[in-house]
């Protein structure tokens, strides 16, 4: 894919990788559209972009998380008359902590926008791409989606959904002229575990500018999946999947459990 001159729909754009795809997508000179919750903060990314790079940038506030909010900022495109090539389905929260002793809502957030905010909208926007016959999607699922996480059974559980659908989704439509393609993060340098005492060693760390850099260069090449951090991370989903179950899941656990997340606390 050429970015030139495409729009492209980031969601949980105001931060994190999804900031960093928003400044990636501009350099390589395709039009922003910026989803969020946040309205100044959305502002103010998409005043930067404009001053920075010759685009146009559209803004979105929605909650994807909620069960009116796909929709909602579907009619929103609709209204506008916004055509989208790109969908870069990137929202995403991970709770973290033995799932008994954390809260309830939160979980359920994370099962509502990780996988109904992401089906919701490749299926409306799919639907647009395929009857044009063409267009891309790109779902971040995360390393995390190829081995069941003890602390993090949640997210993972998400993860691992998003990975299985998108390879299934992208069969279908093969023939189509839309392509999709799942991108696959390990550990990042964002605000994943903003609010709790949970952290990420800066030592396995990937930056989330290399992060969006190296999925929009897969998915330029043709990828089903991309791999975006260091080779490390993609060698753990490797062992996950030639390992029995059973070892894997106890080899996560001790793991997570070495570095707090069993006993996680809000701050």
């Amino acid at each position: 894919m050429d970015y030139r001159g495409i729009t492209a729909l980031v969601t949980g754009a105001s931060r994190g990788i999804g900031r960093s795809y928003a400044y990636e997508l501009a350099r390589r000179g395709a039009h922003p559209v910026l989803l969020a919750r946040s309205a100044q903060t959305l502002q103010e990314l998409a005043d930067d972009l404009r001053a920075r790079h010759d685009v146009q940038v559209h803004t979105l506030v929605a909650d994807l998380s909620t069960p009116d909010g796909p929709a909602g900022a579907i009619r929103e495109l609709q209204r506008r008359h916004i055509a989208v090539d790109l969908l870069l389905n990137n929202a995403g929260i991970g709770p973290v902590g033995p799932f008994l002793d954390r809260p309830y809502p939160p979980q359920r957030q994370a099962v509502d926008l990780n996988i109904h905010g992401l089906m919701a909208l490749s299926y409306a926007l799919g639907a647009d791409m395929v009857a044009r016959g063409s267009g891309g999607i790109i779902n971040v699922s995360s390393t995390a989606g190829f081995q069941p996480m003890p602390y993090q059974a949640g997210y993972a559980a998400t993860k691992a959904f998003v990975l299985s659908f998108t390879e299934a989704f992208a069969h279908e439509i093969r023939d189509s002229g839309v392509r999709v393609m799942a991108a696959h993060p390990g550990a990042t340098a964002t605000g994943f575990f903003d609010g709790t005492t949970a952290t990420m060693d800066p030592r396995v760390t990937d930056s989330p500018d290399r992060v969006a850099a190296k999925t929009l260069d897969d998915f330029a090449r043709g990828r089903l999946n991309s791999y975006p951090g260091r080779p490390l991370h993609r060698a753990q989903t490797l062992a996950a999947r030639l390992l029995p179950r059973t070892l894997v899941v106890r080899a996560t656990g001790a793991v997570n459990r070495r570095v707090g997340h069993h006993k996680v606390k809000d701050i």
